[in-house]
């Protein structure tokens, strides 16, 4: 069953219990009597299998934390199986929190695969992953690519398997950051965004509705064929320049939640990985001219 399936007082009933929710390899029991979880949940995971399953990863919780707090300037906690890996923080900020801590559940305990920090797509059969710092745009060309006919396999953690080295796709929404809101939403009118958080440590922060072909998908592997290192620049003429492989494994293994966990094996995946990838530099200023270098890039 598909959570758009469910009437809202069926939503709300099955969340305040316990709601399974598949995303991607992952199931996560889901329980919570906030509005704006159930609301962001509503909108921006409609697509995804929910249900009653036979085991889950992650038991998680989103409430109001015990003592003045819950009446007060009112805060939200997040529990997974009833430990508060985070501070609260404000009531609105609730539907960001679950998105964050269900990042760290999987980051901090799927180690099962090797697992970076980046986004992935996929075109034509071959999946591009996109490295990226803080502030080079990483996000934004994720969220424009996702929109313009691309598979998204994930915004944030870009899963390996260990049996194959294919990345198994966790298209899950994607987090949107300040300015890139408002770039998005001209670029695509028709995206579905969710409610802003403000004031967050990252700013502003909304979540993009992940296509529904990318979500009904989630159980084909890709292959990376294509690692690309985006950096938006104010006007800058879209250039490309070769990445060094060896510079492209530290980066990648810097960025990794788990490379060190998983030792010779995290060192023999990531060599692997780099030497089916072509590797670039991308540095742009113009989200089209970065669309149509994409387009190129799989064509």
């Amino acid at each position: 069953m598909r959570l758009n399936e469910l009437s809202s007082a069926e939503l709300h009933r099955s969340l305040a219990q316990g709601l399974g929710l598949q995303t991607g390899p992952f199931r996560f029991h889901i329980r919570t009597r906030i509005p704006g979880v159930v609301s962001g949940l509503s909108q921006l995971y409609s697509d995804f299998e929910v249900g009653n399953f036979d085991f889950y990863d992650f038991h998680v919780r989103i409430a109001p934390p015990v003592g003045l707090r819950r009446w007060f300037r009112p805060q939200v906690n997040f529990w997974m199986d009833e430990f508060s890996p985070f501070m609260p923080l404000p009531a609105d900020h609730a539907f960001a929190q679950l998105e964050w801590g269900m990042n760290w559940c999987m980051a901090g305990h799927a180690h099962h695969y090797l697992m970076f920090h980046a986004a992935v797509l996929e075109k034509n059969g071959q999946a591009v992953i996109l490295p990226g710092d803080p502030g080079a745009g990483k996000s934004t060309l994720t969220a424009a690519l996702a929109l313009s006919g691309w598979r998204l396999l994930s915004d944030e953690i870009t899963l390996v398997d260990r049996n194959d080295g294919q990345i198994v796709p966790l298209a899950r929404p994607v987090s949107l950051k300040n300015a890139s809101i408002d770039i998005i939403r001209a670029f695509a009118p028709q995206a579905v965004i969710g409610e802003a958080a403000r004031d967050t440590h990252k700013g502003t922060v909304a979540h993009l509705k992940p296509p529904g072909e990318s979500v009904a998908r989630m159980s084909e592997k890709a292959k990376a064929r294509h690692i690309i290192f985006p950096r938006w620049q104010a006007g800058a003429t879209l250039s490309t320049t070769p990445h060094a492989k060896a510079d492209a494994f530290i980066h990648l293994a810097g960025h990794a939640f788990n490379y060190n966990l998983l030792g010779a094996l995290g060192f023999d995946m990531t060599a692997r990985l780099l030497e089916a990838c072509n590797c670039q530099s991308l540095e742009y200023s113009r989200l089209e001219d970065a669309m149509d270098f994409f387009s190129e890039l799989v064509a």
